[in-house]
């Protein structure tokens, strides 16, 4: 059979995952860290993430000349999330509180037990659930999730500048925060409990 343009668009499902259609959750953050005024705030003013990277390192055993390659470890990316700045500086307070119980900024001191600095996370890709019916739309519509990956032991190793200019006009301050990542799994989209 031929790959025709028919053939493609009945194997494009949904019309494509769109990059836009995303949400990105923070769960059990240490005692004392807010991200915002509710559990809403961070999920909201969460402007771009990315689901994750799979790798698995390979090892170059030499033979006679050539390279024979096995399979190393997983390991996990640094996780980078940007965030869009309101003026409570509500989610950028949180992470900083946040690292400020990682290691205080006047001495080496901070939480020495991980259990006391880690948190998890959920990035969400969702999916136009819209089934016309006639001109209209089809009851209970909306986005839904398609993909899930959940983050295990996360916590922020860097929050990036905001620079100031009286040059810049007509733009809203946004910042960077990386998340070093014990591991992740892919999870069944929807399912919030699932065991790592």
């Amino acid at each position: 059979m031929s790959n025709t343009l028919s053939k493609f668009k009945s194997t494009l499902k949904g019309g494509g995952a769109r990059p836009n259609l995303f949400e990105v959750l923070i769960e059990n953050l240490p005692g004392g860290v807010a991200l915002g005024q509710d559990n809403d705030t961070f999920s909201i003013l969460c402007k771009a993430a990315a689901l994750p990277a799979s790798n698995i390192t390979p090892i170059d055993v030499p033979f006679r000349g050539r390279i024979f390659k096995v399979a190393g470890d997983r390991t996990f990316d640094t996780w980078t999330v940007t965030v869009i700045n309101d003026e409570d500086f509500s989610i950028r307070n949180g992470m900083e509180s946040w690292m400020q119980v990682v290691g205080q900024y006047g001495d080496s001191s901070g939480a020495t037990n991980p259990v006391d600095y880690m948190a998890t996370a959920i990035v969400k890709q969702l999916g136009r659930n819209v089934s016309a019916t006639g001109f209209g739309v089809a009851e209970g519509t909306g986005l839904r999730p398609i993909a899930q990956y959940k983050f295990y032991d996360i916590f922020p190793t860097n929050i990036s500048q905001i620079d100031l200019s009286y040059d810049t006009s007509d733009t809203i301050e946004e910042f960077t925060v990386e998340f070093q990542v014990q591991y992740w799994t892919p999870e069944v989209p929807g399912n919030t409990n699932a065991q790592g």
